[in-house]
């Protein structure tokens, strides 16, 4: 008995050890040939250069990866605590495709981890890609945007969304590396990459040192066009152009608030089209409304790089159709929301009143992207249909919604008479969001909880599009739908569109936690709802659902059944044969 149980502690020791072993990639991960990519591997305990074993295959890591290690003896971490030894290795490529079996070695600690290594097709199957991204696009976001759009009559939609018709569909899994739930950064940074990483990382591996630019690397999608192609890149969004979603195209950091590092990670890969928010992290920390630390003008230094820069939608329309790389910053911070911007003129709409919407602003990237003969790659992201969510603010949500399916119509339209390109249509994690039936003004009683109807009491909402601009002409329509969230804090449901600008459900209170906005608790039939999530929370936050990828067009065929966000690198690389023996 002694001797069964002194073999188990010591394979659980044994285990533990393991455990506090990590290797860099991760176990699973899949590398496309011949891209660049950082080798770390972390022990748990301080050792000698000379007591770490480390194979590749049974062969020396020496011999098959090559490079020039980098060993340090001791990491420090937070407060300078000992973490363990370490060995680095940065820019390394695998030319051959194949299983990696990679084993680990020193003293008591040991890992196994294995690599995928890829090639892809010998040509490539498009020559163009549009990217289309719905930051917290939900199924509940499409059902609404469809609805209250196009209008249902007998159960029956009365038209289709744009994205209704893309043909081939896949369920797309979000979860990151340390949780099961994820957040825009390692998300996007998992479509962009091919290897899925830590909430809040773009374009690494988050290790466990503290600062945020020293983490192993792993090639985006936009460095692999620039070493393999001469396609432009094109990135879009109605956010900062540093958030995450556009800064997973390009960048490098544990942490997504690197805006200002982010710029000049941009201005390294030079997209030739670049539109959006974020201007505050160009400007010089002297200029009113800079957010940089530095004085470093990166509009000018855009500019000497041969951008022409617009700021508001007249510049843009100028500068459609002529030559040379485009920088478009038409807000500070992230751009005003479509219903605020085109209808309401709340939010900072006087402040920046010219903003372009997204669709001017994917269609003039598809002009001049498409002035290559050689190709191109443009991300589109509806990035407010998530920033709008979080507050529970759903009818900004579905307004966004439905302005980002415009902007897929408009690459479709480019498709009609671009059939060599591959459209792809997703979110990158969902909100936790459900369609519930209707709110009708007209039922009797002053509680708008009575004035809820499901099932039957449903019936239709009554929203009208008489202009056919594809919004309702009215978002306070008499009978409306009811959108309601699995989360939240505690906060005060109105059942009314918030007209006055964005929902704030919770302040915080003295004691630094969030409380229910008592702004809205006068309002006529306002209930306060109790929240399900820590105090610490201020709106409510990401699903772990699945989201739904849609593509048509070359390549599309790829996509289907369940796939992991880091498979979807894997086909758009193969459309692009970025892995292949002309390319590299």
């Amino acid at each position: 008995m002694r001797t069964l149980l002194a073999a188990f502690a010591a394979t659980t020791i044994l285990a533990g050890a393991a455990q506090a072993t990590t290797v860099y990639p991760l176990d699973r991960a899949t590398i496309l040939v011949g891209s660049p990519f950082d080798f770390k591997v972390e022990l748990n305990k301080q050792v000698k250069p000379e007591d770490v074993k480390i194979t590749v295959n049974g062969q020396d890591y020496k011999t098959v990866l090559g490079g020039e290690a980098q060993f340090v003896e001791l990491e420090k971490g937070k407060e300078d605590k000992a973490l363990g030894s370490a060995l680095l290795l940065r820019g390394l490529k695998i030319s051959a495709p194949g299983a990696y079996k990679v084993e680990v070695a020193a003293g008591d600690e040991t890992k196994s981890v294995t690599w995928n290594v890829y090639e892809t097709a010998g040509q490539p199957k498009a020559k163009n890609i549009i990217f289309l991204l719905g930051d917290g696009l939900s199924v509940a976001h499409r059902t609404a945007a469809r609805i209250m759009s196009k209008g249902m009559t007998e159960g029956k939609a009365n038209g289709r969304l744009n994205m209704d018709d893309l043909d081939r569909m896949a369920f797309i899994g979000t979860s990151s590396t340390n949780a099961v739930s994820t957040d825009s950064a390692n998300t996007m940074s998992a479509y962009m990459t091919g290897h899925k990483t830590a909430v809040n990382a773009l374009g690494v591996y988050a290790d466990r040192t503290p600062a945020s630019l020293d983490d192993p690397r792993v090639e985006t999608f936009a460095e692999a066009l620039r070493r393999t192609t001469k396609k432009s890149i094109g990135i879009v969004a109605t956010a900062e152009v540093e958030d995450a979603t556009p800064a997973a195209v390009v960048s490098h950091t544990r942490n997504r608030s690197d805006k200002a590092d982010v710029v000049g990670m941009l201005l390294d890969v030079k997209p030739e089209v670049l539109l959006g928010g974020g201007s505050a992290y160009f400007l010089g920390k002297e200029v009113a409304g800079s957010k940089r630390k530095d004085n470093q003008d990166y509009i000018k230094l855009f500019q000497e790089a041969g951008y022409k820069l617009a700021t508001d939608k007249n510049e843009l329309a100028a500068n459609a159709s002529a030559d040379g790389n485009l920088l478009g910053l038409f807000h500070t911070g992230n751009m005003d929301v479509t219903l605020d911007r085109e209808f309401l003129k709340k939010g900072t709409v006087d402040k920046f009143p010219n903003q372009p919407g997204l669709v001017e602003m994917t269609k003039v990237a598809l002009d001049r992207l498409s002035k290559n003969p050689d190709g191109f790659f443009l991300m589109v992201e509806g990035s407010s249909i998530d920033k709008m969510s979080h507050p529970l603010d759903w009818d900004r949500a579905v307004f966004e919604t439905i302005e980002f399916d415009q902007a897929i119509g408009a690459a479709r339209e480019f498709q009609k008479a671009h059939p060599d390109t591959l459209i792809v249509v997703t979110g990158d994690h969902t909100h936790g969001v459900s369609i519930i039936g209707t709110v009708d003004d007209e039922k009797p009683g002053t509680e708008m909880r009575e004035k809820v109807g499901t099932y039957a009491e449903a019936g239709f909402p009554n929203y009208k599009d008489e202009n056919g601009d594809g919004y309702p002409d009215k978002v306070d329509v008499s009978r409306r739908l009811f959108l309601s969230a699995n989360n939240g804090p505690d906060h005060y449901e109105t059942f009314r569109p918030k007209l006055d600008g964005p929902f704030v459900p919770a302040v915080q209170n003295e004691k630094k936690e969030y409380v229910a906005n008592e702004q809205y608790k006068d309002v006529p039939g306002a209930v306060l709802v109790q929240g399900n999530l820590p105090k610490t929370s201020e709106s409510g936050v990401h699903a772990v659902d699945d989201v739904v990828l849609q593509s048509a067009g070359p390549g599309s065929e790829e996509f289907h059944g369940y796939m992991e966000q880091s498979d979807v690198y894997r086909v758009l690389a193969d459309t692009f044969a970025l892995g292949s023996k002309q390319t590299n």
